[in-house]
């Protein structure tokens, strides 16, 4: 037997998988399919002649009969109450979310609406758990951000302030060690000042790991001339290899990389002092060539004891060293190239390694050419150039000491003193704006001073008062973008804390030694 189309209909709307309610436009129903029941509480047949507001909770009635008559002025395919939190009432009572979407249907000239009506009670437990699991994401991403910002607090703060008695740990030696003439005082304070070398490397390292850890650190790439760093280096290890006995060999190079090149000289700096530790006798030697791919490959190779192959696989670790054993005397804390592994990964650099136990290591590190033309200009060496001037003259060179720290300028005051220096010593920008007026030759100035303010505003201001390029030394032990931002002088020299004293001396010379030579005694 054929059906008739309204059959058909029914058949359709019985087979509907959504709740399925037929009104007119007084809100009368006229048709309800099976679902209605598992949906509601009631029998499709129970409904039918009811109003729909005996499905909708009372304290939605109002509104409801205000949305049904807009609706049936402007019948269409569409949601209902779209934006709207809408809610069904059970047969016993209970309500529940639901979506409804309405159709409008002919029949006979009357205009009927067929309402398509889904529980929501997943759907918005989804959402609610969706919401609460955004909020929570964002509540840990706001004590993320709290927690890096408290950190790179602690960590500014650490940097200034944990230096701050090594440095005058460090200044008071050098000045013993320039007045001391006995044997054993001399021998007491050789030993002294490496139990504070060591002190300072160990905090410099633990510093340094944690602002990688905390993401302090922002790469700063620039096109640079790898023979300036090369040069810098040379300077720094040439005499600390000399000392060991080991020949410092740098092979000097036109070749200039893209990178940051604060961070590479660190990565350099401690591949260079780790093969001087491992390396009893023989060569460090640092060179840079031309690598497969167009890169640049710079290598700090060493004929030192060389790594086991199954040792490669630890060396990056905190706190391992090769061939020394947990609780055993050591040289150095097992950190450099943990450092280097991570400014490495931090700069999307390549690092290699290539050892043989008995003959030696070499560690390369992989660098993109600069996109253009770099000045060669290497600067000359500090050392070199500083021809230390007789005491005499010294005596005629004033020196405009700022530290907000009483320790470390009494430290550095009598450090100078002994070395023949006049000396002024003020904490802070105003004093030396008024202990300018009396003449300043050279700055010596910490960053980090009280109240916030900085040694690179004590230096712009009494340039600005001397109207001159005044010479000075900035010490800090602030390594942040900040500080390695600061524009390229050739009037100013920066040491980072805890500076040795035999170091600030050098600087010091370095600025001063062409003008004392011609000063007249």
């Amino acid at each position: 037997m054929v059906s008739t189309p309204a059959q058909l209909a029914v058949t359709v709307l019985q087979a509907a998988p959504d709740a399925m309610i037929v009104v007119d436009g007084r809100g009368t129903i006229r048709f309800a399919n099976r679902r209605v029941t598992a949906l509601f509480g009631h029998l499709p047949e129970e409904l039918i002649g009811h109003n729909i507001d005996v499905l909708v909770p009372e304290r939605f009635r109002a509104h409801h009969v205000g949305h049904r008559s807009e609706y049936m002025a402007h019948t269409r395919v569409r949601p209902m109450g779209p934006g709207l939190d809408l809610f069904g009432l059970r047969r016993d009572g209970t309500e529940f979310p639901v979506e409804i979407s309405l159709s409008p249907i002919e029949d006979n000239g009357e205009t009927l609406v067929a309402a398509a009506i889904r529980d929501a009670t997943h759907r918005r437990r989804v959402e609610t758990e969706l919401h609460a699991a955004r909020a929570s994401a964002e509540q840990a991403r706001e004590a993320a951000d709290r927690a890096n910002q408290a950190k790179s607090r602690f960590l500014a703060t650490a940097s200034h302030d944990l230096r701050q008695p090594l440095q005058t740990l460090a200044l008071l030696n050098g000045t013993l060690r320039r007045t001391v003439r006995e044997e054993e005082p001399v021998q007491a304070l050789a030993q002294q000042e490496q139990a504070i070398a060591a002190m300072s490397r160990l905090l410099n390292a633990l510093l340094d790991i944690s602002k990688l850890e905390s993401g302090a650190v922002k790469p700063e790439p620039e096109d640079f001339a790898v023979a300036a760093l090369f040069e810098e280096l040379r300077r720094e290890f040439a005499g600390i290899a000399a000392g060991k006995g080991l020949r410092f060999e740098v092979e000097s190079s036109p070749v200039c990389v893209h990178s940051d090149p604060s961070l590479i000289e660190q990565v350099l700096r401690n591949l260079i002092t780790n093969a001087i530790k491992y390396t009893p006798h023989g060569r460090v030697r640092l060179s840079c060539l031309a690598a497969s791919g167009s890169m640049v490959r710079i290598d700090v190779r060493d004929t030192g004891i060389g790594i086991a192959a199954d040792q490669l696989a630890h060396i990056y670790e905190e706190f391992y060293q090769v061939g020394v054993t947990a609780n055993t005397s050591r040289e150095g804390y097992g950190l450099g190239l943990s450092i280097v592994k991570r400014i490495v990964e931090l700069l999307g650099l390549t690092l290699e390694v290539r050892s043989e136990v008995g003959s030696g290591s070499c560690f390369s590190v992989l660098l993109p050419p600069a996109a253009g033309r770099v000045m060669q200009g290497v600067q000359a060496s500090g050392q070199s150039a500083a021809r230390a001037a007789s005491p005499q003259k010294r005596e005629a060179l004033r020196v405009l000491l700022v530290e907000d720290d009483r320790g470390v300028r009494d430290a550095t005051r009598m450090l100078l003193k002994v070395e023949g220096y006049q000396v002024i010593a003020v904490s802070c920008l105003a004093e030396a704006l008024e202990a300018a007026r009396a003449g300043v030759d050279l700055l010596v100035t910490d960053y980090h001073l009280a109240g916030g303010e900085t040694g690179t505003q004590v230096i712009g201001a009494l340039r600005e008062v001397l109207r001159a390029p005044l010479k000075a030394v900035l010490v800090t032990g602030d390594t942040s973008t900040a500080i390695r931002e600061l524009p390229r002088d050739p009037e100013l020299r920066m040491a980072s804390k805890p500076v040795k004293a035999e170091e600030l001396l050098r600087l010091i010379r370095s600025l001063t030694s062409a003008e004392a030579d011609t000063r007249p005694p």
